[in-house]
């Protein structure tokens, strides 16, 4: 989904609702100088009881943790952001929607140590459609390998959700529109595959489902592991490993992951077709059950939805 941003009404910052025009930041600001802060970003589904979050509390938790590793101290509770998180959606009147809260460094110190900056909480949410295209979910995207590479271990920390690590997506997303591509997959600085721009990736082959290995270059998706928890539900054999390049061009089946790509199938690399050119018969086992879940038409089993009109606390189980 590209295009402007769709504007709604009202905008949660600190414990109340500002109208959206008003939700700005000084120039500056750490956030704007330094990129100095984390956010996090939710669907939200409609279901038959209802619009329900997906997966609210691993990603609350996912923010908090942001916030550790980057010393940020979140003057909010776990419970109070995910009333928050609720709030905007039904304050604004939406139905299915992207849910964004963004924690940001203020105006006020001289330098990139933060002491004298205030610490600024929102959450926004808008009307969301297809990331990659109403056509990708079922006919799949053609993609490339981006000569960007992602960050080294132990540069920049790749758990965490931070707005100043996506320049090296945008440079990533930028070459692969320019080249004619919907989106690319980055290496790791020793040459293996990481991720997409703001997406994992999964490869099938001979029948097994082999995520990329945790490797400090890429983000732990929520979505990711959440297909991993659908495929262990679904008795799908499951390895996580060093993936060599070389390895995307013959893998049987490739597809992305991610809450604005949910499982968008690939069909190419680099103009070299994948398995038969379309979306494999893995891919959409998992992307049906996925979306199943999603919109509540099969068991919460995993209690992965927290349902706008009642929400469940932040404590809550996720199975």
């Amino acid at each position: 989904m590209s295009g402007r941003l769709p504007e709604v009404e009202w905008i949660w910052r600190d414990g109340e609702f500002i109208p959206w025009g008003e939700a700005k930041v000084h120039v500056l600001s750490l956030a704007v100088q330094f990129g100095s802060s984390v956010f996090e970003g939710m669907r939200c589904y409609e279901t038959p009881r209802g619009l329900a979050i997906f997966r609210l509390q691993a990603h609350l938790r996912r923010l908090f943790d942001s916030c550790r590793v980057y010393r940020i101290e979140l003057p909010h509770s776990a419970d109070d952001l995910a009333a928050a998180c609720t709030a905007v959606v039904e304050r604004n009147g939406l139905s299915e929607c992207y849910v964004r809260p963004t924690i940001v460094r203020g105006y006020g110190s001289s330098s990139m140590v933060p002491d004298e900056s205030p610490v600024e909480t929102y959450i926004a949410a808008w009307p969301w459609g297809a990331y990659l295209g109403e056509e990708a979910l079922t006919q799949g995207v053609d993609v490339c390998v981006s000569s960007w590479q992602r960050m080294q271990p132990n540069t920049f920390p790749a758990v965490a959700k931070a707005a100043g690590h996506y320049t090296n997506a945008q440079l990533i997303k930028m070459e692969a529109i320019a080249h004619g591509y919907v989106e690319a997959i980055a290496l790791g600085p020793g040459g293996l595959v990481s991720e997409g721009s703001g997406q994992n990736l999964f490869l099938v082959r001979d029948g097994t489902l082999i995520a990329p290995a945790i490797d400090g270059t890429a983000l732990p998706g929520i979505t990711q592991n959440s297909v991993l928890t659908i495929a262990e539900d679904l008795s799908i054999p499951v390895v996580r490993q060093a993936v060599p390049r070389e390895t995307l061009y013959t893998a049987d089946e490739l597809f992305f992951t991610g809450t604005a790509t949910e499982v968008t199938p690939i069909r190419s690399v680099d103009r070299i077709t994948i398995g038969e050119g379309r979306a494999g018969p893995i891919t959409m086992q998992l992307q049906q059950q996925f979306l199943a879940v999603v919109h509540g038409k099969v068991p919460d089993k995993h209690g992965w939805l927290t349902y706008v009109n009642q929400p469940a606390e932040v404590g809550a189980s996720e199975g």
